[in-house]
């Protein structure tokens, strides 16, 4: 059995602690292995833990396992894994706690690049939690928050108690302005359910699909569709009758909507009713990961392939990409590709171009 992972991040101050010491306080009956980048003030009391000590791995009084990362995640994560084998330690699940300036992307593309940690772990999901309060001004000023929110699987935001109704639904809008494929929950901290932050499969492709089919149906909800594409509709996300370029993203008032952010990382939804070429279209998507990987944060689509009567789910982060068989289309189902991009100043009309020029 593999042993899941969850990767925890979010600005400073926006709840990471308090999320942690209630999902290893709460008595659910999973033992769990914290890894910490940093014991800072931020970081899990003492209270917790059993006692302070100058090794790695501490046993907490609750059967739980909190561990600093010294050298490189790697290198813990092997650890952590061989003590579980050898039965040192016993533990069902790992939570990666990043630094509130961390870019997930490396922390992700560890469990798909190291053979070693594939063979243990498996990447459940990248949480981020989005502090109401500070947000917009955390989003405005730097790049790492917007990262975090690009990478997500999950958004929790917390403090929204705090905020008006309104300014929670622009943060929200937002949100989804930047990544439209994940979920968002306002929390109390004293409140999110286990079930919230496990086993959730953003890295799972049939599952995630299967259980929401249509994960770009919220992006939709709000955006101009463009029928001049003889039967494609791209959406995109910019909110109003005549902004089809992402340069009238900023500012002005859309659909009711205050937007007075141009924020680098966007995200973009290609979607057609014609099959794709399977030749034509790995050359465009290795050599789209090949010049762009790096601003590429997520991606993900159900792709209608010639050749094949099963749905075609693929999915990647920065350069690595995969893809799967997924189940086959339903005899009423209508195929249909649908793909999300999210990533930092992405040339949307390149690859949309692109893309369109791959299908049969």
């Amino acid at each position: 059995m593999l042993i899941p992972a969850t990767v925890l991040t979010g600005f400073l101050g926006s709840g990471k602690t308090t999320l942690l010491k209630r999902v290893l306080s709460e008595a659910h009956g999973q033992k769990i292995a914290i890894i910490e980048n940093e014991f800072g003030e931020e970081n899990i009391d003492n209270d917790i833990l059993v006692s302070e000590t100058s090794e790695q791995i501490i046993q907490m009084s609750n059967g739980c396992v909190c561990c600093t990362i010294r050298e490189d995640l790697r290198t813990t994560l092997r650890d952590l894994a061989a003590k579980k084998r050898s039965g040192e330690l016993d533990f069902e699940r790992v939570v990666i706690e990043t630094t509130g300036l961390a870019d997930p992307g490396p922390v992700a593309q560890t469990f798909f690049m190291d053979d070693e940690i594939a063979e243990s772990y498996l990447l459940d999901s990248i949480l981020t939690l989005v502090d109401a309060v500070h947000a917009q001004t955390q989003l405005n000023d730097r790049q790492e928050a917007r990262r975090q929110v690009g990478f997500a699987d999950q958004i929790f935001i917390s403090k929204a108690d705090l905020v008006s109704p309104a300014e929670l639904s622009a943060l929200q809008h937002r949100l989804t302005h930047m990544n439209p494929r994940a979920p968002q929950k306002s929390v109390h901290f004293g409140e999110v359910a286990i079930a919230d932050v496990f086993d959730l499969k953003g890295f799972n492709l049939n599952t995630k699909l299967e259980i929401d089919p249509d994960f770009l149906a919220e992006a939709d909800d709000h955006h101009h569709h463009d029928h001049a594409h003889g039967g494609h509709d791209h959406s995109d996300h910019v909110h109003g009758p005549n902004c089809n370029h992402p340069s009238h993203e900023a500012g002005g008032e859309h659909g009711g909507h205050h937007h007075h952010y141009d924020d680098d990382v966007k995200s973009f939804v290609f979607k057609s009713k014609r099959a794709f070429d399977p030749a034509k279209l790995e050359d465009f998507l290795g050599a789209i990961v090949n010049i762009y990987g790096p601003k590429m944060l997520r991606y993900k689509g159900v792709l209608f392939m010639k050749g094949t009567d099963k749905k075609v789910i693929f999915q990647g982060v920065h350069q690595l990409m995969g893809s799967d068989l997924g189940p086959a289309w339903g005899r009423e189902e209508p195929r249909m590709n649908k793909m999300v991009f999210i990533g930092i100043d992405l040339p949307r009309d390149i690859f949309l171009q692109g893309l369109e020029q791959c299908l049969v």
